[in-house]
């Protein structure tokens, strides 16, 4: 026989409403009825039932991490930290990939709230950063957080001072001897790319080396256009010495280059990405990386939402620490090029 509300209840000795309270998360109880009622819980092995608590709440306890991001890894991060969140919670996820400059986007996005009626989104960038989006779920009152937007000074979920980390990471080429440092940004559209360019500039300028823009190169965040824009540097009368990456997956495709051109890593060209993730440990040799914890993120913007929806209060948007993985993929500047620079 399938275990009921009202048994728990009564193994508790409390309420069947203080039952849902509890199993909702709500705030206002005692936690000796809690921990007693956890307690009831686990030992009858009870699972409520979703559809009842659905109805009962008119709720769909159901959170949608929306994405359009063509790093598989940096999305795999993420989702999984959402989901951490959720189960944590008793929620269900939903993911959705989706084009944000299609010109159906916002169709797209109303639809899918109206069908499937999720309490909360969670928006990855572009998606964090797209106003037309923005300014409809504003007026409709629709839950959301933003992981890494552009402007962080008003809503919920969680960031990282990507600037200061680019500029770290330009700082740890600069201590090489490398003084000819190019940068493969991301797609305009995304906040990260104006952040770790405005950090890429910083460090240069805190080394007194002047800016080249023949050195920066537009990418997509993708392995491919890694690629393309590392062929574009490398052809360049002085190539550079070292290349800082918008993200791991572009990184990857500028040593995917590098050996098409005969080049050795770290021996004739040091590289460097962004994010840590899985594939920075994948390729050879490891690339050196920003730490970004896109895991920690997604179940921080998540646990910020999941704060507005279930307790009426207000969430935040949380900063979250970085750290530089350094590997072999960065080395000494080539002996020529310090032979130059002397």
């Amino acid at each position: 026989m399938r275990t009921r509300i009202e048994d728990v209840a009564r193994q508790a000795g409390v309420s069947p409403k203080t039952v849902s309270r509890v199993l909702n998360n709500e705030p206002n109880v005692r936690e000796a009825l809690r921990e007693r009622t956890l307690a009831a819980v686990r030992a009858l092995g009870y699972r409520p039932n979703p559809s009842a608590r659905s109805l009962a709440s008119n709720r769909s306890f159901l959170i949608a991490l929306l994405y359009d991001n063509p790093s598989p890894y940096y999305v795999m991060e993420v989702q999984n930290g959402v989901l951490d969140a959720c189960d944590e919670h008793r929620y269900s996820m939903m993911v959705r990939p989706l084009l944000s400059s299609a010109p159906d986007f916002l169709e797209r996005v109303d639809a899918l709230v109206s069908q499937f009626r999720p309490d909360g989104l969670v928006l990855t960038p572009p998606i964090a950063d797209h106003a037309k989006l923005l300014a409809l779920l504003q007026s409709r009152g629709t839950p959301h957080a933003r992981i890494s937007p552009k402007s962080r000074s008003r809503g919920v979920g969680a960031t990282l001072d990507e600037r200061s980390a680019a500029r770290e990471m330009v700082r740890h080429l600069v201590t090489l001897g490398h003084r000819r440092i190019a940068h493969i940004t991301g797609h305009h559209s995304h906040g990260a790319s104006s952040w770790r360019l405005l950090g890429y500039r910083d460090g240069l300028e805190q080394a007194g080396l002047p800016f080249d823009p023949a050195l920066v190169v537009e990418g997509l965040f993708s392995f491919d256009s890694g690629v393309v824009a590392a062929r574009q540097l490398f052809a360049l009368r002085r190539r550079p010495t070292a290349v800082f990456a918008g993200n791991d997956d572009t990184a990857a495709g500028v040593m995917w280059a590098a050996a098409e051109h005969g080049l050795s890593i770290p021996g004739d060209v040091s590289v460097c990405g962004f994010d840590d993730t899985p594939l920075s440990r994948q390729v050879w040799p490891a690339l050196t990386t920003v730490c970004q914890p896109s895991q920690d993120m997604g179940r921080i913007a998540t646990q910020q939402l999941l704060r507005t929806i279930d307790n009426d209060a207000e969430g935040d948007m949380v900063s979250v620490p970085f750290t530089l993985q350094l590997r072999r993929s960065t080395g000494a500047a080539p002996l020529r090029a310090r032979a130059r620079k002397a």
